[in-house]
């Protein structure tokens, strides 16, 4: 069994459940990199990330460089001794600092390699309507989530799942297979799969407000798919035309129903219970909005606090 020295690189709450399980099976890591402060909320107080705040807790050694190239960090890396580096959603880290260790550095991934590389996996699979998705561990190279893969991990994505759900599942099924992959790595029984290059290799770009938005002429099932995939962040927009207003609006919940009707695509019908909006071959029923300025609610407390024209509708 090798003597593993481990630096661990994460930012967000999907890195702190990989991180606390490395430290509560005693795995010896040396050093926690993870992003510098930042000013948040109105008081542009600094805030720490969820990586962090676990360290902190665990006294462990915390780096937060603002160039992963610049001399003193990687100077400060090296004096750690790690022989082996661990990623789970970081940034893309240079070749001076992926191939420090003696033992590599490998990335967790939350999806299933070679689909679905870049920033936002598991919200591109709900988009794209699959019904399986999965995490994968690799070893880091040049490129982004090409490297050599090493284990891997298929589960289910429920038909009504959204994003936040999705999530929180793959967090606890990565960090079991960040566990399994260190544990191959210390008896060296370590065994690498190229990724395969095809055609039709689906990827999973940066979402960015033009990507957020829905469009309703679209099919029901790909506008349900898009809001849940968007659901609870960054959230599905669009705009909402009501007499004089146009409000850009988030949705984050709804359900569908297929059936035939005339109505315009886009037009809105409500009662004081439910609001739905016409799309092609049926509704799409809206639970769970939110107005400018506002906080988020159910539609009840949207219509019994907001009136909507006879021609309002959604573009």
């Amino acid at each position: 069994m090798m003597d593993l020295r481990i630096v661990f690189m994460g930012t967000p709450d999907f890195a702190v459940t990989t991180l606390k399980a490395l430290v509560e099976n005693k795995y010896n890591i040396v050093g926690v990199i993870t992003a510098p402060d930042r000013p948040a909320g109105r008081g542009r107080k600094l805030n720490e990330s969820a990586v962090k705040q676990y360290a902190k807790s665990q006294n462990l050694t915390i780096l937060q460089p603002t160039n992963l190239k610049a001399e003193d960090f990687i100077n400060e890396l090296k004096a750690l001794k790690a022989n082996l580096q661990i990623v789970v959603a970081f940034r893309m880290l240079p070749k001076v600092v992926w191939q420090m260790p003696e033992y590599g550095t490998f990335n967790l991934h939350a999806s299933l390699l070679p689909n679905y590389r870049g920033a936002a996996p598991i919200n591109w699979a709900i988009i794209n309507g699959e019904t399986k998705t999965g995490v994968s561990t690799f070893f880091i190279d040049e490129k982004i989530d090409t490297g050599e893969m090493i284990l891997q991990k298929e589960i289910d994505i429920d038909a009504e799942e959204n994003a936040g759900k999705l999530h929180d599942k793959l967090m606890h099924e990565g960090s079991e297979l960040v566990l399994s992959t260190v544990s191959l790595i210390q008896k060296g029984n370590v065994k690498t799969i190229p990724q395969t290059e095809t055609e039709d290799i689906k990827t999973a770009y940066k979402l960015n407000k033009d990507n957020c938005k829905i469009d309703w002429s679209d099919t029901i099932d790909n506008i349900y798919n898009k809001i849940r995939g968007l659901s609870p962040y960054p959230g599905a927009w669009c705009t909402l035309v009501n007499g004089d207003d146009n409000l850009d609006i988030k949705i984050y919940s709804t359900k569908k129903e297929h059936i035939n009707h005339t109505f315009e695509v886009g037009s809105i019908l409500y009662t004081k219970k439910e609001l739905k909006v016409a799309v092609k071959n049926g509704y799409i029923l809206i639970e769970k909005i939110k107005l400018p300025g506002k906080k988020m609610m159910d539609i009840k407390s949207l219509l019994n606090g907001y009136s909507f024209q006879t021609d309002a509708k959604m573009r």
